[in-house]
């Protein structure tokens, strides 16, 4: 059985309240923290654990005992200021996991020289994967692994149905390796080299952006 983990969420913009609420949903132990009266008054409803403070004072992140989390995450948006400065509190203060908001590149630059731990780019994100699956009419799903490789969902082509994918040697001439199919809305993880592909198939697939091009320009 999963182990829940203990988080603190500094910051209730969109970004914040959504994380908390996913991280509840996930069995977390979710405190949050915002100034904002009306925003904690609203959450708490839903998140019981919730505080109102500013963290940029050094006595409110103490009387939390931040060390005692295994993750405390920034989410403040626009007061980057502010982001730097609770930041470099809760590391001080020996917060184990730092995970802290950022939408540019010299704010992730500085608020790791600082101690974060790890930078998150929400609307980077969003971005890039919303612009890689409107490029395309065939792709349905995308999640970068590195600058070179991504997970993408595709249809097959036509040729491929009635076949298995030892028949099609997926790998070897489309350089791309299938780690799930997924038939409407259930998935089958590993497929066998003897899957025979049906018409509405889709696949979910690790490889290179130009090698899945070739195959959804031809869907």
């Amino acid at each position: 059985m999963k182990k829940s983990k203990s988080v603190l969420i500094i910051g209730m913009g969109r970004f914040g309240r959504n994380l908390a609420l996913r991280m509840l949903d996930m069995g977390n132990d979710v405190m949050i923290i915002d100034k904002d009266v009306s925003i904690i008054d609203a959450m708490s409803t839903k998140c019981p654990d919730a505080t109102i403070g500013d963290c940029t004072n050094e006595d409110v992140l103490k009387a939390l005992d931040v060390s005692e989390f295994d993750i405390c995450f920034v989410t403040i948006g626009e007061d980057f200021q502010s982001s730097l400065i609770i930041t470099s509190y809760l590391k001080a203060l020996g917060a184990k996991c730092v995970v802290a908001k950022a939408n540019q590149d010299i704010q992730a630059d500085l608020l790791k020289k600082i101690g974060a731990d790890e930078i998150v780019y929400p609307e980077k994100e969003i971005a890039e994967k919303l612009a890689m699956r409107y490029n395309s009419d065939n792709i349905f799903d995308y999640i970068q692994l590195t600058s070179d490789y991504s997970i993408y969902e595709i249809p097959i082509l036509k040729e491929w149905v009635g076949k298995t994918i030892v028949e099609i040697n997926v790998r070897q001439n489309y350089k791309i390796s299938i780690i799930a199919i997924k038939v409407g809305s259930t998935l089958i993880p590993s497929p066998s080299a003897s899957y025979v592909f049906g018409r509405d198939d889709h696949i979910v697939v690790i490889g290179k952006p130009t090698d899945v091009f070739k195959i959804t320009s031809k869907a």
